[in-house]
């Protein structure tokens, strides 16, 4: 990198710091703190979206002709990596980071100009309909069905594990349309527009952490029009891949996050008696396990910068996000044990009011340990959710050993 590549980014540093600090008021920091899995609190993180798109920054990752910022790969982790400074919470990945893409690669003109301004915007919040009570890592399985009734078609069946459903206004959905070959054929990805249409229910589900973040969501004879199909019929599976690609390894620098948990770890051990006089962060049992993590961590960022710079769709690029998606979860899993380990019993006591932005309740304890037991609770599922990472390693297995 030259002397005045730097001093661009540099500036552009500054620039995104002063931003944050001009506009992130206490109660949208406070949600970044409390943030205990991949969806931070929905009120306040939607309040951030809606104040980074009035600067134009909202779609970082997105071209520019779509209403993206067009950031190359060092500005897009600059500003991750000033937003994990300041604290504040990482955009819900389900509108910007997964669906966008979809409708931007495969939509039609009338589709990306209704859809693509609200996701900018915030006005419009899409929950992903995707795994079903007996189709959950084998998603060619599902049985969610639409049938075609004139110039419509009729939803019946059931989702779960739908992420902030109860907040979202619409959903992009995947629905059998055809019964002929093999189960990834018939699959269609349809865009549902309005989540309060007659015969859709949505359950929330509250999780091991005490909170409703996934839900059941019904449909029963729901009428949808035939344009909401985004792609071909029965090639949803086509879209669905792509856009998994977003969710596995796109959508955000998992690297940038694990270094502020990282910290946040070290923090703790410095604060943290080992029995002796001294410090967990000067015992050598802790250095060598969190060396590794950093290891880990720094490899994992290697990659991602690899993946950011490969075409998606791709026959390289499937693969690729299998790995980031295998590599960061494991890694999650580990830190968040870790993390854990080094809080020992402040980490235990659920502690909802406390989690709950604005609330004004003081954590019992180190506020440090506040959200660590959440987190680890949460992120059990990390090696499960977006494909479980045995069926990752199939995908890379059928992809490059074949």
């Amino acid at each position: 990198m030259s002397a005045h590549q730097a001093a661009e980014l540099s500036a552009f540093r500054q620039q995104v710091r002063d931003f944050i600090e001009a506009n992130a008021d206490d109660e949208i920091r406070e949600a970044g703190r409390k943030t205990t899995s991949f969806f931070p609190p929905f009120d306040q993180v939607m309040k951030w979206h809606r104040i980074l798109h009035s600067q134009g920054w909202s779609a970082i990752r997105w071209p520019e002709e779509y209403g993206g910022t067009g950031w190359d790969v060092p500005r897009q982790l600059i500003f991750e990596e000033e937003c994990r400074r300041a604290g504040v919470p990482l955009l819900l990945p389900q509108s910007i980071s997964m669906v966008g893409p979809a409708i931007i690669h495969y939509g039609t003109d009338g589709q990306k100009q209704k859809h693509l301004p609200g996701i900018l915007s915030g006005d419009d919040f899409w929950a992903q309909g995707y795994s079903e009570p007996n189709a959950g890592s084998d998603l060619a399985s599902l049985r969610c069905r639409a049938e075609r009734d004139g110039d419509h078609y009729v939803i019946n069946g059931s989702k779960t594990w739908t992420t902030y459903a109860h907040h979202a206004n619409r959903m992009f959905l995947l629905v059998r349309t055809g019964g002929a070959g093999k189960p990834q054929q018939g699959i269609s990805f349809f865009l549902i527009e309005d989540l309060t249409d007659p015969g859709i229910e949505i359950r929330p589900i509250i999780g091991l952490d005490g909170l409703p973040e996934q839900c059941d969501v019904f449909f029963t004879n729901v009428r949808v029009p035939v344009d909401c199909c985004l792609g071909e019929k029965n090639d949803g599976w086509s879209v669905a891949k792509y856009l998994l690609e977003h969710e596995r390894g796109g959508g955000t620098s998992f690297a940038t996050t694990f270094r502020h948990e990282l910290a946040l770890i070290l923090r703790l051990a410095r604060r943290t008696g080992d029995g002796f006089g001294g410090t967990l962060a000067d015992d050598g049992a802790f250095q060598d396990r969190y060396m590794r993590l950093v290891l880990e961590v720094d490899t994992l960022e290697a990659t991602e910068e690899q993946f950011a710079a490969m075409e998606k769709g791709s026959p390289q690029s499937g693969p690729m996000s299998s790995m980031i998606k295998i590599i960061s979860m494991e890694t999650l899993q580990r830190i968040n044990e870790m993390a854990i380990d080094v809080a020992g019993s402040p980490s235990l006591p659920l502690q909802l009011a406390a989690l709950t932005v604005g609330s004004g309740v003081e954590p019992i304890g180190d506020e440090d340990a506040l959200t660590l037991m959440p987190k680890y609770l949460n992120n059990r599922a990390a090696s499960i959710f977006g494909g479980s990472n045995e069926i990752q390693r199939n995908i890379i297995a059928k992809s490059l050993l074949r």
